[in-house]
């Protein structure tokens, strides 16, 4: 970073005092707070007809600044948090699914955790930041980390247990229910082992997000000698839906609203985007023949009040320590989530539904009470944002942008779009009123969210925003990274936590 941008942020704020200082009273805190697959049905968005118990959520958005107009870099976990984490879009690193390790296809890349260890902050974290399992979550990026044991049936500790990491903590174990909404059907959908909901008979502090939130809880508690990085990954509301009971009783099952899904959505789409749409389009199908449409919408409400509990625990936790005044929070998820719009019930869309997530920023004495933001954001923004506010290095070659001048004044760079990719050459591009789709066979959607917010009528045949589409296709890159190599290309040792290359059989 420039002597001009330090002088920059020490004149807008008075946070940073010199470069070279690494003590908590130079450089602000941070709380970096993730929840998964958290779509726009939040109080303070708006995104669902009814009302959402978000509390917590709506009054850290009434505290700082909300981003009402964020995007995640892409629909699915890995590619999301990835891109992220590393700065970079899956454009840039081949990163586009679940099935590739980041680390063994970027090594030479510096990680968000990294260049704030490398700042002199100590850095912890505990949950899901990076994509869960062994192999995404390199340990040499933490001082700390907290692996919690995760309250379903699909990930339950593995090898990763044995990483010598400093500081590791697992949790005791505890009984898991077995809820028969779907496993015990006739035909149920080809992964029923995570489709699945249900209250539970459980605390907050049983489950498994309650344990990561209790540890984050115990550090704010200690006194620590050097500026923190804080990042505390809260599942929910991922899938399996389960949450305790009182969630569930927020919202009678005779009171749950149901999206509205025109019978013709798809009607106007082209073919790439079809395929979208039916991509475990066996979870919806089973949904709607066995009238459980809106018990699963009413489990994703009871996830989405845990999860904002879960935050407001974190918060309350802050607010009691002696971190309070100098420790900046940001609340993001990795993407969203279809609830039956364009007849999908997943992720891995490039539509709003998929797209939009809850982004809240608050960075004492500059942030203030209240504000909102309009422009599009990405969450690929956080990166140099965050080292922006803290006075680190900037790499050199991260993708986005810094979000301090929108922080500064929220009607700042009216033309800013944000672009989301799902798959090598489909990108989708949202500005401020618009969201434009171009798939790798070069089919189009467009979208005028100014008549038009549910995303019903694709106007990208109309010859009338010709000029518009234009504008927003500059915004797709013209090179996209081939897939980086999967995880069949890779020996892992979950000992090490190193990856060895398998040798390429080449066939007589």
């Amino acid at each position: 970073m420039s002597s001009l941008q330090y002088l920059f942020l020490i004149m807008t704020f008075g946070l940073i005092v010199s470069p070279d200082c690494h003590s908590a009273e130079c450089h602000p805190n941070v709380l970096f707070i993730s929840v998964d697959d958290m779509n726009d049905w939040v109080g303070c968005l708006g995104g669902y007809a009814a009302e959402v118990h978000t509390p917590n959520i709506d009054k850290l958005a009434a505290r700082g600044m909300l981003f009402r107009n964020a995007h995640c870099p892409a629909p699915v976990c890995n590619p999301s948090r990835t891109a992220i984490l590393t700065g970079l879009r899956p454009s840039t690193t081949g990163i586009y699914d679940n099935g590739a390790w980041w680390r063994p296809a970027l090594p030479d890349v510096v990680s968000l955790p990294e260049c704030f260890q490398q700042g002199g902050y100590l850095v912890a974290g505990g949950g899901k930041v990076f994509h869960h399992t062994p192999g995404f979550n390199p340990p040499e990026q933490w001082n700390e980390y907290f692996l919690q044991v995760f309250d379903d049936h699909w990930h339950r500790p593995g090898p990763l247990d044995t990483v010598p990491i400093k500081g590791i903590h697992w949790p005791a174990g505890f009984p898991l229910n077995e809820l028969p909404n779907v496993r015990t059907t006739k035909r149920p959908p080809a992964n029923p082992k995570e489709f699945d909901w249900g209250a539970m008979s459980k605390s907050d502090r049983e489950m498994g997000d309650g344990q990561m939130v209790d540890w984050a809880k115990r550090f704010l508690m200690q006194s620590h000698d050097q500026p923190f990085f804080l990042a505390a990954g809260i599942f929910r509301p991922h899938l399996p839906w389960y949450a305790p009971k009182k969630y569930f009783d927020l919202y009678p099952l005779d009171e749950v609203e149901l999206p509205v899904v025109p019978e013709n959505d798809l009607a106007d789409i082209p073919t790439a985007g079809q395929k979208m749409a039916e991509y475990r389009g066996d979870e919806w199908e089973y949904l709607k023949a066995n009238n459980h449409w809106r018990k699963a919408v009413q489990a994703y409400l009871a996830s989405i009040s845990f999860a904002d509990a879960m935050v407001g625990k974190l918060l309350t936790a802050l607010e009691k320590s002696p971190y309070r005044d100098n420790t900046i929070i940001v609340l993001w998820s990795d993407h969203g989530w279809h609830l039956g719009e364009k007849h999908h019930w997943h992720k891995f869309t490039l539509w709003e539904e998929a797209t939009r997530v809850p982004l809240v920023v608050n960075v004492p004495n500059l942030t203030k009470a209240g504000h909102t933001c309009d422009r599009a954001v990405s969450l690929i923004d956080l990166y140099p944002t965050l080292v922006d506010l803290c006075g680190l290095d900037t790499p050199n070659n991260l993708d986005g942008q810094s979000l301090l001048p929108l922080l500064n004044d929220p009607q700042f760079q009216p033309d800013r779009t944000a672009l989301i990719t799902h798959g090598r050459g489909n990108h989708a591009v949202r500005s401020q009123n618009r969201r434009y789709i171009r798939y790798a066979d070069n089919s189009e959607e467009l979208y005028d969210h100014r008549i038009d917010p549910h995303e019903w009528t694709n106007l990208a045949a109309d010859t009338e925003y010709g000029d518009i589409k234009s504008l927003l296709r500059a915004q797709i890159p013209v090179n996209n990274a081939p897939q980086a190599a999967g995880k069949s290309r890779y020996k892992f040792d979950p000992k090490s936590y190193t990856w060895r290359t398998k040798p390429i059989k080449i066939k007589p």
